[in-house]
């Protein structure tokens, strides 16, 4: 099948031929339909620190997806050739303490897909069941291909109830509006969001936060003056992983405010 590989060290990916997954007693083998590019993948391409200290070459990269199931190993009952699933990024062992006491996402044998095991950047890819999630058989599939970071967007936004309070999130990149989306559904009252991209604040303001805010020209000192807010945001969602964006929410928190973080400084 053809897959994009991470052939050797350097920068670059390569277009190339590699054998299809082969599925074992607990697989699921899915044909992609339709993928995301994550910042991880980005990383890899661009063969940075991380890149070399991470990635085993040569490695099919890419693990946001949509695909169609069409094989299943013989212990998996819950899926049929013909659905439409996406897959959980982080594949542990299911045996080791943290896993045996519903730790999974602390199992110290973690392989991600694309990272350490072969990613979706190709034709097919095999997964265990229990990393294989459902979609409606009507979905979107561009929606469905980026599920992964959807997902990163809910967790980090529902960290902390949000109903009635006012949120500040630093970073309107793709994960960052998406956070906005979830928090507005939730309830928040204020939802606040800074950057220094025009196109990405100009994205905020046409699904509907309250300020989409370049912190190059405006304060968000101003901002909550302006909004009548008296002692800073309840909760804060910092998702730039710029240390200068940290400092600006810490300075604009409310006693007692809460702060989920996903952005990884560069």
């Amino acid at each position: 099948m053809k897959a994009l590989v991470k052939r050797e060290s350097g920068r670059g990916l390569w277009l190339e031929d590699v054998p299809e997954p082969k599925v074992g007693l607990n697989d699921v083998l899915i044909r992609i339909d339709r993928t995301g590019i994550c910042g991880t993948d980005v990383h890899i391409y661009q063969w940075d620190e991380w890149a070399k200290k991470t990635i085993p070459v040569p490695m099919v990269v890419g693990h946001e997806f949509v695909g169609e199931v069409v094989e299943v190993g013989s212990n998996v009952p819950d899926f049929h050739a013909g659905e439409i699933v996406s897959g959980e990024g982080h594949v542990v062992c299911g045996r080791c303490r943290n896993c045996l006491a519903g730790r999974r996402h602390l199992c110290n044998r973690t392989q991600g897909i694309g990272v350490n095991r072969p990613g979706a950047f190709a034709e097919y890819i095999a997964l265990p069941m229990t990393n294989v999630w459902h979609h409606h058989s009507d979905v979107d599939r561009d929606t469905a291909s980026i599920f992964d970071p959807f997902g990163n967007a809910v967790h980090t936004a529902l960290s902390f109830p949000v109903l009635g309070e006012d949120v500040l999130i630093t970073g309107a990149g793709p994960i960052g509006l998406m956070a906005a989306a979830v928090v507005r559904h939730a309830g928040a009252r204020y939802v606040v969001i800074t950057d220094v991209n025009p196109w990405r604040l100009e994205l905020a303001k046409k699904m509907g936060v309250t300020r989409a805010v370049d912190v190059r020209s405006v304060k968000l000192e101003d901002v909550q003056q302006e909004l009548g807010m008296q002692e800073g945001f309840d909760v804060g969602l910092e998702m730039s992983g710029n240390p200068a964006a940290f400092r600006s929410m810490l300075a604009n928190m409310c006693h007692g405010g809460k702060i989920a973080m996903l952005g990884i400084p560069s």
